[in-house]
């Protein structure tokens, strides 16, 4: 059964669609304390850079992005004869894939999706562990679309980060309105990541940093009783806050 709700705000918001479109920001995610979380429009609407490719290097099989965004991974991966299909919700996001030479589909990643149980790798890039503030359910729908043995890499927070928060989207360069209602988001770092992998059945493969970005990198099992359950009505949007240049937000001015 389908979990789709309303479109969330990532999918409404016409700032983020247009620097989805332009390739050019500012937009951040504010928190209800204030806080403001930077969003790297412009590294994610540029081509994948020697950090992305370094990681699609280890990708097996055929690969599915989840929070494709713009598709720079996607179209990265399509220019060397991979098989690879993004997901988003947002519809700017799954346009500009497709421009860009990729296949994605405008869907969550909690709805029925092709090829469930046979994926080879599933990505989980700048900060889409974060997906819908419940890092356990979001496990276990990995394990559902990957294959026996598949491979999870996900991008993380850096340092020792475990944080669930309900955001929104802000456009500070147009007065610093929020867009849309406030969704859950999570920020993890690595340790707090393996920690919860280990409780969910899943095993540890690598652990690695380049620059500002970390990433874990997880081998799939079967199913087992004592991984922790889902929790899927928390869940409502496939969009991310992207890893950004620093470990923390950075204050609300």
């Amino acid at each position: 059964m389908s979990t789709s709700t309303a479109a969330p705000a990532w999918e409404v918001s016409d700032p983020y669609t247009t620097a989805l479109r332009t390739g050019r920001g500012p937009l951040f995610l504010r928190r209800g304390d204030g806080w403001l979380l930077p969003l790297d429009v412009e590294r994610w609407c540029a081509r994948a850079d020697a950090v992305d490719r370094a990681v699609l290097e280890r990708c097996e099989g055929a690969v599915l992005d989840v929070g494709c965004g713009p598709g720079r991974l996607v179209a990265e991966l399509a220019a060397r004869g991979r098989s690879a299909l993004g997901v988003d919700v947002s519809e700017a996001a799954v346009a500009r894939t497709h421009t860009l030479g990729g296949r994605a589909l405008h869907r969550s990643v909690f709805d029925p999706l092709p090829g469930e149980g046979d994926w080879g790798t599933v990505l989980l890039m700048d900060g889409n562990v974060g997906i819908g503030g419940d890092v356990p359910a979001l496990l276990h729908r990995m394990r559902e679309l990957l294959r026996p043995g598949g491979l999870l890499i996900a991008e993380t927070a850096p340092g020792e980060i475990d944080e669930r928060a309900r955001v929104q989207v802000v456009d500070v360069a147009h007065g610093g309105e929020a867009v849309g209602d406030p969704f859950p988001w999570a920020r993890v770092g690595s340790p707090a990541l393996l920690k919860r992998a280990r409780r969910a059945g899943w095993r540890a493969v690598a652990q690695w940093a380049e620059g500002d970005r970390c990433f874990v990198a997880l081998r799939s099992r079967s199913a087992s009783s004592s991984a922790e359950p889902p929790n899927r009505a928390a869940v409502i949007s496939s969009q991310r806050v992207r890893n950004t240049s620093g470990s923390s937000p950075v204050a609300d001015r």
